[in-house]
């Protein structure tokens, strides 16, 4: 594909294209991660340059912005990812059949989409599980530590009993 990095023509509109190095400086991923997430099939590059260097669109940047919120700041695996990527690309082709008009086809993209939703917040639920557990055993820390504190004010030798009256965390909060 004869593209340059500085730019190529859409009918249109005009479309800029960037290298990796330019899409880790613009995202905050560095060129290793995105690399990665290529080998795992999340991204694809949206042209090569003549030397071969992968070059990057706007639609590449909101991929991979979604793909860092996705993981650095939910704590979703590479592999929920994908699955939410997936679910993305079927939306999409479930819109068109849908659009289709014909009921056999109407019928089944509403079928798919209703699936991928039902899975979508199943794993939602887990991850918010998780996390609910997560809080729950911090309070009960810190209603430990108050306790000690509050032994401390009242000029009383704090309890040094492990984990006296806290629950242990739950084994999701320690994952």
């Amino acid at each position: 594909m004869g593209h340059d990095a500085a730019s190529t023509a859409t009918p249109g509109t005009e479309s800029r294209l960037l290298r990796i190095q330019e899409v880790a400086a613009e995202t905050g991923l560095t060129p290793r991660s995105i690399r990665y997430y290529e080998e795992m099939g999340l991204l694809a590059p949206a042209a090569r340059s003549e030397g071969a260097y992968r070059l990057y669109d706007a639609d590449d940047l909101e991929r991979l912005r979604f793909i860092g919120a996705l993981r650095n700041d939910a704590g979703f695996s590479l592999a929920e990812i994908g699955q939410m990527l997936e679910d993305e690309q079927a939306r999409s082709r479930n819109r068109v059949q849908f659009r289709a008009g014909d009921p056999d086809r109407q019928r089944s993209a509403l079928t798919d989409a209703i699936d991928r939703i039902d899975r979508q917040l199943t794993t939602l639920a887990r991850k918010r599980d998780r996390v609910d557990a997560m809080i729950a055993d911090a309070a009960a820390r810190r209603a430990h530590l108050q306790g000690h504190l509050a032994d401390l004010e009242a000029g009383r030798s704090p309890d040094h009993a492990p984990h006296a009256g806290v629950p242990e965390p739950s084994v999701e909060a320690r994952q």
